[in-house]
């Protein structure tokens, strides 16, 4: 493939800031921000503020087909998004947080540049470009118009911008499925269970009769910060359980002895887990088979399960629905983030429908996880493809 070695500033015409506004009129000219370019480069509508803007502002400041939007300010870990815009509904015009790059046609395809400068921003080339302050980051003009880049033909830079977006579509299209499944869990819980009249037990009654089979992590003196190892028996924190199923996040352990310690709170796959401190507190999710023995951590409950009276998978579904939130708004405390206590955690009522029903709950979820493993695979395909493309097309 024929390119030619040049600066970005050699195939820009220009790259002009936009303007800042604090109003939102309802009848004000939708404005370009921050918050509706995403990090893959796409432009997100889903929240739109509006700012008043006369016929010569909107005139100087709008927004055309082909314009590409360079993030020129914020934090030093997002500063250089950057997207191409295709049109909106309405007129358009750009915050003064991007520059609008508008590139010479005849010899720059803009949705190659743009993809060209989303890939530096991978490559965090703007993270170590920019002048920071204290929790914001800019990339002066001229410096970005000074780098270096390898331009090859016109039809060349127009098909590989095509192909790219053709992946980064399948991405998004795989994405939005996966989106779409994890919706299907919660309408069907309300579906089976929301207008059933079903009755009522205390939360803890559906634990096990065993000891400590309802319980939270330890406190303070009994696991200490200097207790805490790389390598053992994992430590589960609340992020883990933050999505309303169990993904590691932590990497933090105990050492098989201090494990042995700490049995009393320990979890075994298909204990329920809940975190009681969140924004809300209560999500729930279900330990997974594959997980080795491991120590939850003083702001995560564990719940062994009777299952003789209730599925895990229905307390899980229960928890994680606005049945249960409905429940949990009576017991939450203000501080630093929203709380409940053990004690008061057991005592919410929970609708005890048949274990039949409860294990048809189960079935779907079973089916559903399966699909949502399938589509997680497809989806990171998808991404390899993608980033492959984006390096072969950028990278020499």
């Amino acid at each position: 493939m024929k390119t030619r070695a040049l600066q970005l500033g050699d195939v820009v015409l220009s790259a002009d800031p936009g303007f800042a506004s604090g109003e939102n009129p309802a009848s004000g000219v939708v404005q370009l921000r921050m918050n509706n370019v995403s990090t893959d480069g796409a432009i997100d509508w889903s929240e739109i503020r509006r700012v008043p803007a006369n016929g010569p502002k909107a005139e100087k400041y709008a927004l055309a087909p082909g314009d590409v939007v360079f993030n020129s300010t914020n934090s030093p870990d997002l500063v250089g998004k950057t997207a191409l815009f295709l049109g909106f509904k309405e007129p358009v015009v750009f915050s003064n947080h991007f520059l609008r790059i508008r590139v010479e046609r005849e010899a720059a395809d803009p949705g190659y540049v743009a993809r060209w400068l989303s890939f530096q921003w991978k490559r965090r080339t703007f993270e170590n470009l920019c002048t920071r302050w204290v929790n914001q980051a800019s990339v002066r003009k001229d410096d970005l118009l000074d780098l270096q880049m390898s331009l090859p033909e016109l039809s060349e830079q127009r098909r590989i911008a095509e192909r790219l977006e053709r992946a980064d579509r399948l991405c998004r299209t795989r994405r939005y499925a996966l989106e779409l499944t994890d919706t299907f869990l919660p309408a069907a819980f309300l579906e089976l269970f929301g207008a059933g009249s079903f009755s009522r037990v205390a939360l803890e009654e559906l634990a096990t009769d065993e000891r400590n089979s309802f319980v939270n992590g330890p406190f303070g003196s009994d696991l200490l910060t200097s207790e805490l190892t790389d390598s053992g028996v994992p430590v589960i924190y609340i992020r883990d359980i933050s999505s309303g199923r169990y993904e590691r996040i932590s990497s933090v352990f105990v050492t098989p002895a201090k494990a042995v310690e700490l049995r009393f709170c320990n979890a075994k796959p298909g204990d329920v887990l809940v975190a009681k401190v969140g924004d809300p507190p209560g999500i729930a999710a279900i330990y997974p088979a594959a997980e080795p023995e491991g120590i939850v951590t003083q702001d995560v409950i564990r719940i062994r399960t009777n299952t003789e009276i209730v599925s895990a998978f229905y307390l899980q579904g229960f928890l994680n629905s606005r049945l249960a939130h409905q429940e949990m708004t009576k017991i939450m405390v203000e501080g630093t983030r929203l709380r409940f206590s053990l004690g008061h955690f057991k005592e919410i009522s929970v609708p005890a429908p048949p274990l039949a029903l409860q294990q048809k709950f189960a079935g779907l979820v079973e089916r559903v996880e399966y699909l949502r493993t399938v589509q997680r695979e497809a989806l990171r395909q998808a991404e390899h493809l993608f980033a492959s493309l984006l390096h072969r097309a950028f990278s020499g």
